[in-house]
């Protein structure tokens, strides 16, 4: 299933592209990897996810 995902880079990373987190959605998790380690993957819930970057946002 991960090899199957979309990853997505932040507009954010510097330019050399090895200094950033993506992520990719199936729609009910989300998967996040460190662009230096593509094979090292954790999943989360969306709704996990969602808090997370509420409350990202509130600080």
């Amino acid at each position: 299933m991960a090899s199957e995902l979309r990853w997505i880079r932040s507009s954010y990373s510097g330019t050399g592209g090895n200094e950033c987190l993506e992520c990719a959605s199936t729609g009910t998790t989300v998967w996040i990897r460190d662009s230096k380690d593509a094979g090292r993957r954790l999943e989360v819930s969306l709704t996990s996810w969602l808090a997370f970057v509420s409350t990202a946002i509130r600080t």
